[in-house]
């Protein structure tokens, strides 16, 4: 329920959390919905729902089915039983709490599998339902196969379990690792012998095949281990005449072919003839479209709901309509583009966003990569792109053309010089800089692959730096970052590798460089303990506020090139948000730092570093309000439904076009994923944010202070200060 104090915050901050699906490229009126109360709902950004594994088979009375894990911000919610015929639709709920198929499997006794969530599932088509459900070891399977006694085998992320299921018998047995390196382990590739031998290829930090001995659960390996090397490049498959052929990189050649057969390895010579096996198993991108009839699937739309079906023979087809009850997926990064839109990028799929708040309407595309994490700087927009690390920049006064690595008269355009990968391949950071001139982004690097770097791309000049992990601070990623005085860079970093990577360091550190040099001129873990640094916001005194693994409140100095102040909100404020690209901060040109926790809105006071919740969610979810970030972005799946979140998220829109109307400049800042937006209408006007007692007195909701090394009083001087340089000027995000 929307408490008054709440209200009162609300009149100058608006948040706009937005939920993201695959759509068709097409421009659509909102159709805002007035939920009274100055609040409007706008929807989502596009309500879509993908596939993460699709089968055909045949059902309990003999008809043609079409079985889809149906995939959105829930993951995988539901199996869909489409029937091929008439096109009636059945969405079956998932039997655990969460996760989504990474692989999955058809059995030649036509029953659906996957292994996610720590759970082996069997769905019954003949039944209609899912027929067994056991848990075993964290988390999904990333290959499954079955071997020529029906018993399904699963190869399960991130510890390579390995975990079994005989239909025939009901009984589920766990193997346990079959490797103990300390990466998380990709098992991407799986087969069993005629033998009932099982090998399991894994890939990205080191590259092996792995035998496995169903009689005595001993595990041996293929690749001498003097010469194994990292690698993704790896494969193992049945063939017709009972052995399994296998490859992988063997010290410096790139890939070398072995013969498998009942626990011993052969090296080939060259690569073999290979008459596979029928299997119908595959990632998470499994699409098996032969009907049993002998029809096929010619084309499945989840997005607007249509399934053809061809005859081959005849050269027939059918358009068969269905529904889909989906909820749409989530935006990677969002923030306002020159045009006076509001745009981003989702991911699964990977698709661009623009809503114009004058006219009410939406542009959705098809885009290039995922975006993961996005900014504007000047009249263009660029977005840090995942998985290759690569900058694109759209022209919004310019027509759109579809993203063209070799042409660069695409819009977005792809610049290639700005290719990062394996040195940056998932972008967690982007700055577009006060000096109006560089966009600066990093993270982590390619799967596999330890310590991420940074990337400074020039807009005048178009030309690009890569530096790498080793030049700024080795075996860590780059996490975060804010602009100091005089060209100075202050860069947060995350001991985390990719995924699939080694991690190498203890501790986060900070480190200081110049941008003129791009030498690092100090760095250090000023921090004990700390795994990552999630947030940096800089005042133009050059005083630096931080969060560090979403509890710890600190404040660097960088002239003493020292933490003056620290303390954990956790426990008043739970968490901060989260995502890819965090924006935790969030500065008002009026010189106050807004930020987002789990139990809402607060702010920081940058004389006195005191702590105030200024705002709760204008209702709880009905089982109680868990994470934040997940409510604010109109993702919370409790009986209280989806568009919980676009309360906020109409004031937005609401505030946005009255700031426009009077003739303000609503300035619009990043806020973390998936909050993804704030309104600060100009002037600012100090709201009424808090109750007031018996006398009128204002009473905070939540206020906490620290007890750092320094006295607050002892910081620079910062009253009446406009907080700048935390994602740009205050001017870069002007619409």
């Amino acid at each position: 329920m929307t408490s008054p104090s709440c209200c009162g915050l609300l009149r100058t901050l608006a948040l706009c959390g937005l939920l993201t699906a695959a759509f068709a490229a097409h421009t659509a009126h909102a159709q805002t919905k007035d939920l009274g109360n100055g609040f409007r709902d706008h929807g989502c950004f596009a309500q879509a729902t993908t596939s993460r594994g699709t089968v055909c088979t045949v059902d309990g009375e003999g008809n043609n089915v079409v079985l889809v894990w149906l995939f959105d911000h829930r993951y995988a919610y539901a199996l869909a039983v489409i029937d091929a015929q008439t096109g009636e639709i059945e969405q079956i709920p998932r039997p655990i709490a969460s996760d989504c198929p990474f692989a999955s499997i058809l059995s030649s006794k036509g029953r659906y599998y996957t292994y996610m969530g720590g759970h082996f599932i069997e769905f019954d088509p003949l039944k209609r339902e899912f027929s067994f459900v056991q848990a075993g070891p964290a988390r999904s399977a990333m290959s499954m196969t079955e071997d020529d006694g029906g018993v399904i085998w699963a190869a399960v992320y991130p510890n390579a379990d390995v975990v079994s299921y005989d239909p025939a018998t009901g009984q589920m047995r766990d193997w346990g690792p079959v490797s103990t390196h300390p990466s998380a382990q990709y098992p991407r590739a799986m087969a069993a012998d005629d033998q009932g031998w099982v090998y399991i290829g894994i890939g990205l930090a080191v590259g092996q095949i792995f035998m496995l001995n169903p009689q005595t659960g001993v595990v041996t390996t293929v690749v001498p281990e003097e010469k194994v090397v990292g690698a993704g490049g790896l494969g193992v498959i049945r063939d017709n005449n009972g052995k399994v052929y296998g490859y992988a990189p063997v010290g410096d050649e790139a890939r070398r072919w072995f013969e498998l057969h009942g626990g011993q390895a052969t090296m080939l010579d060259a690569e073999p003839k290979l008459s596979r096996k029928p299997i119908i198993a595959g990632s998470q991108g499994l699409a098996h479209y032969n009907l049993p009839n002998g029809e096929r699937v010619r084309n499945l739309d989840l997005i607007e709901g249509r399934l053809v079906v061809e005859n081959p023979e005849t050269g027939q087809t059918r358009e068969l309509q269905f529904h889909i009850d989906g909820e749409g997926g989530s935006a990677m990064g969002v923030a306002a583009a020159p045009n006076g839109t509001i745009a981003g990028g989702t991911y699964i799929p990977s698709w661009f966003f623009s809503y114009d708040p004058r006219t009410d309407e939406w542009v959705r595309r098809d885009c290039y990569g995922q975006w993961n994490a996005v900014t504007t700087q000047g009249e263009r927009f660029y977005a840090a792109s995942y998985t290759e690390g690569v900058l694109l920049e759209w022209d919004p006064a310019k027509e759109w053309v579809g993203t063209d690595k070799s042409k660069p008269e695409s819009n977005p355009r792809y610049l290639q010089q700005t290719y990062a990968h394996p040195g940056v391949g998932r972008p967690y950071t982007i700055l577009a800089h006060p000096d109006g001139r560089h966009v600066i982004y990093g993270g982590t690097p390619g799967y596999g692959s330890t310590g991420g770097g940074l990337v400074f791309y020039d807009t005048e000049t178009e030309t690009a730096e890569i530096i790498s992990h080793e030049q700024l601070a080795p075996w860590h990623s780059t996490a975060c970052q804010a602009p100091l005085p005089d060209g100075k860079l202050l860069v947060g970093t995350s001991r985390e590798p990719a995924m699939g990577g080694v991690r190498k360091v203890d501790v986060a550190e900070l480190f200081i460089m110049d941008m003129e040099t791009k030498q690092v001129e100090w760095r250090e873990a000023a921090l004990d303990g700390v795994e990552r640094y999630s947030d940096l916001i800089a005042t133009p005194e050059g005083i630096v506020f931080g969060i560090a693994d979403r509890t710890l409140l600190f404040v660097f100095d960088p002239a003493r090139r020292t933490v003056v102040h620290q303390e954990n909100l956790e426990e008043q404020l739970g968490l901060s948000v989260h995502q890819q690209g965090p924006r935790i901060f969030v500065p008002s040109p009026d010189g106050r730092i807004f930020m987002l926790f789990q139990k809402g809105i607060a702010e920081v006071d940058p004389k006195t570093c005191a702590v105030t919740l200024r705002a709760e969610p204008p209702r709880a979810p009905a089982h109680g309000f868990e994470r934040l970030e997940r409510f604010l972005s109109g993702v919370v799946t409790d009986d209280g439904g989806r568009a919980l979140a676009r309360d906020l998220a109409d004031y937005f829109i609401r505030e946005f076009r009255a700031a426009l109307s009077e003739g303000l400049q609503p300035r619009l800042h990043l806020l973390p994923h998936p909050v993804n937006l704030l309104l600060l209408r100009c002037p600012v006007q100090t709201p009424d944010i808090v109750p007031s007692d018996a006398e009128g007195t204002p009473t905070p909701l939540v206020q906490a202070r620290g007890d750092g090394d320094v006295g607050p009083e002892e910081l620079r001087e910062s009253a009446e200060r406009a907080v700048v340089g935390h994602h740009g000027t205050p001017s870069d995000h002007s619409q």
